[in-house]
C-alpha cells in the first residue's frame, strides 16, 4: 500500500511526520510525505519518499493587516490544493492528511475514491473544555468555548472556499463548499487522530466519535546519530546549562533575542545553549554556546531547563525530556500549549513575546530552575508520555481502514 502523508507550514508543522512515516514505513507500507521543498532533506535523510508542495504563504514589506492576511493565506492555500492534486496524482492508496492539508484533501478523496484519514498536531474540533487553540489559553466558560470553537471552523471555511472551487473544478467535481463539506466529514465521523498526549490534553468527552488523541508522532532522528563535538564539550564543562531557541519564529528579532537572552542567563548566574533558528539567535563566551539544528531527543534530557516559543513539538519534546520550561509564546496556537504547560506545573507562567524582558526572562529561569516542582511536574508528564504509542495508534486505524 502506498501511503501519502500531506503537511502544510513550517518545520514544527513537518518534522512529526518523519516519525510517523518511518514507522509505517517499517510496519510494511511504502510511503510518500508531500511538503515544502524546505523539507525535503529531512525526508530523505529519514529514508522517505518526497513530493513538492507550494510553501510560502509568508507576507512581506512590514506588518500585514488582517485584510492583507486573509488575501495571502487564500492565495496560498489555492495553490497549496493544486500542489496537493499534483502529489496525489502521482500515486497513492491512502491519504493522511494534516490540519491544513485537510480540507482540500477531502475533495481529492471523492474525486478518486482513496480512503483518508486525519493526522493533526493541534485539537481543531469545537469543545466545553477549552476555547480554540488560536485564540489563546483563556475559558470562555463551556458554552463560550464550543460557540468560539464553531466560530474558528467558520473563519476556516472562508479561507478555503476560493481554493475548495478551483480544486473541484479541476477535479471535475460539482460545486460544493468548503463549510459544506466540512459539516460532511462531521457527519460521516471522519476519522482524526491528534498526535499530542492526553497528558497535556485530555480528550474531550464532548468530542464526537472518530476523534482520538493518540499521543506524539516524534521527530526522526538516526538512531547512532550524536551531538556535535562542541555542543558535548560545552556540557561537559559545567553545570547544566538552559536552552533558548525560538524555533522558526521571530525572524529579524535576533539581535534583540540574544541580547536579552545573555543578559538574563548571567543575572540568573545559568550557563545557556542558544540554538539559532528562523531569528538567528547568537552569543559567544565561556558561559554561553551558539548551535544550529540538533535533535530535541538528544539535547533536552542534559539540560536545566528550556525557553522556548511554545510550540506543539517542543513543547512535546521538553515534557518527554522531563525539563521544566519557561515559555514566550509567539502567534497562533502557542499561547494554548503555554498555557497548557503552565497548568500541569511543568513551566512557568508564560511571557508574552512582546512583552520579553531580561529581567523577566532571568525571574523566571531563576523560579523554574530552583524549584523543584517544575522538574517533578515534567518528569510525572514524561513518564505519562512513555506509555503512549502514537505511531502505533495510526497504524492500527489503517489496518481497520483496510480490512474494512
Amino acid at each position: 500500500m502506498k501511503i501519502l502523508i500531506a503537511a502544510a507550514g513550517s518545520r514544527g508543522d513537518v518534522a512529526p511526520y518523519t516519525g510517523l512515516g518511518v514507522a509505517l514505513r517499517r510496519a510494511g507500507y511504502d510511503v510518500a510525505v508531500a511538503t515544502a521543498d524546505a523539507f525535503a532533506p529531512l525526508l530523505r535523510e529519514a529514508g522517505l519518499e518526497f513530493r513538492s508542495l507550494p510553501a510560502d504563504a509568508r507576507v512581506r514589506g512590514g506588518a500585514p493587516g488582517k485584510r492583507e492576511l486573509m488575501r495571502t493565506a487564500g492565495a496560498f492555500i489555492s495553490e497549496l490544493g493544486q500542489g496537493l492534486a499534483d502529489a496525489t496524482a502521482a500515486g497513492a492508496d491512502l491519504l493522511l492528511l494534516s490540519t491544513t492539508t485537510a480540507p482540500l484533501g477531502w475533495h481529492l478523496a471523492e474525486a478518486t475514491g482513496l480512503p483518508s484519514l486525519g493526522v493533526y498536531l493541534q485539537p481543531t474540533a469545537p469543545t466545553g473544555d477549552f476555547p480554540p487553540v488560536v485564540t489563546g489559553s483563556r475559558s470562555l466558560g463551556r458554552l463560550g468555548n464550543r460557540a468560539a470553537g464553531r466560530f474558528a471552523l467558520r473563519m476556516a471555511d472562508r479561507v478555503y472556499e476560493d481554493a475548495v472551487g478551483k480544486l473541484r473544478r479541476r477535479l471535475g467535481l460539482p460545486p460544493v463548499s468548503a463549510s459544506a463539506m466540512r459539516r460532511r466529514q462531521e457527519e460521516v465521523n471522519w476519522p482524526v487522530l491528534y498526535g499530542f498526549s492526553t497528558a497535556l490534553v485530555p480528550r474531550p468527552s464532548d468530542w464526537r466519535p472518530g476523534l482520538e488523541v493518540v499521543g506524539n508522532w516524534w521527530p526522526h532522528h538516526d538512531s547512532v546519530e550524536r551531538l556535535p563535538v562542541e555542543v558535548e564539550d560545552f556540557l561537559g564543562a559545567g553545570p547544566r546549562p538552559v536552552f533558548i531557541g525560538f524555533g522558526s519564529m521571530a525572524a529579524g528579532e535576533g539581535e534583540r533575542l540574544s541580547e536579552i537572552a545573555v543578559r538574563a542567563l548571567r543575572r540568573a548566574g545559568l550557563r545557556g545553549i542558544l540554538q539559532a533558528g528562523g531569528a538567528g539567535l547568537a552569543a559567544a563566551g565561556d558561559d554561553v554556546l551558539t548551535i544550529g539544528a540538533v535533535p530535541h531527543a538528544l539535547l533536552f534530557p542534559r539540560l536545566a531547563a528550556v525557553v522556548h516559543h511554545a510550540g506543539a513539538g517542543t513543547s512535546a519534546a521538553a515534557l518527554r525530556a522531563a525539563a521544566p520550561a519557561v515559555t514566550v509564546p509567539v502567534t497562533a496556537d502557542q499561547p494554548f500549549w503555554a498555557g497548557r504547560l503552565a497548568a500541569l506545573g511543568a513551566a512557568t507562567e508564560p511571557i508574552p513575546f512582546r512583552a520579553l524582558t531580561a529581567d523577566r526572562l532571568a525571574d523566571a529561569l531563576d523560579q523554574v530552575v530552583k524549584e523543584r516542582a517544575f522538574t517533578r511536574a515534567a518528569a510525572s508528564a514524561a513518564r505519562h508520555l512513555a506509555t503512549e504509542d502514537g505511531a502505533g495508534r495510526v497504524l492500527k486505524a489503517i489496518r481497520r481502514l483496510g480490512d474494512g
